[in-house]
């Protein structure tokens, strides 16, 4: 599995188990829904900084979403 795809995927796990939308946590993290939405997909991927503002808006170390698939 791809980096990007893990990261996608370890995105989307984390978000619902916090109950939350991607339109929520891109407003937590400070950007557009549709950018979060292609990240989700992994069809962007995300700077080392956005890995950041999207775990510190998940409450979760930024290890979280480059973490190996269970």
């Amino acid at each position: 599995m791809k980096l990007r795809d893990r990261v996608a995927l370890n995105i989307q796990d984390l978000r619902r188990a916090r109950g939350l939308s991607q339109e929520e946590l891109a407003l937590r993290a400070g950007v557009n829904r549709g950018y979060m939405g292609k990240l989700e997909n992994a069809k962007y991927a995300a700077s080392l900084d956005m890995l950041e503002k999207i775990a510190a808006a998940l409450s979760v170390d930024p290890s979280a979403l480059v973490a190996p698939r269970r």
